[in-house]
């Protein structure tokens, strides 16, 4: 079973629409967190060890995650999926654009 991480900015929108969307499937384990100190779910550490895969929204957001959690990124695969902070949460465009971005390293 793999851990997946979806991050975003607040953790209000893209990462918890990824994280309600792909908490369906069985075979793997799903979180969300945000990059910013006030964020929803704050990304820590503790979420960063935890995660095999982390899906960013943005380069911005790999940016941070390199910057901030550097020494917990050890054995996680970090895959920016270049969704801009457009959508409203479970927007069915977001929904969409989801699955099939993801879907691609997920299968």
């Amino acid at each position: 079973m793999k851990n997946v991480l979806f991050v975003c900015s607040q953790n209000r929108l893209r990462s918890p629409t990824a994280e309600q969307v792909f908490s369906k499937r069985r075979d793997i384990e799903v979180a969300s967190a945000g990059t910013n100190h006030d964020a929803d779910t704050p990304l820590t550490h503790e979420l960063v060890t935890w995660a095999d895969i982390i899906f960013v929204m943005e380069k911005a957001h790999r940016a941070k995650l390199q910057k901030k959690f550097k020494a917990s990124l050890k054995k996680a695969r970090v895959i920016c999926l270049d969704i801009p902070d457009d959508y409203e949460f479970m927007d069915p465009v977001l929904v969409r654009v989801l699955e099939v971005n993801v879907s691609r390293y997920l299968g």
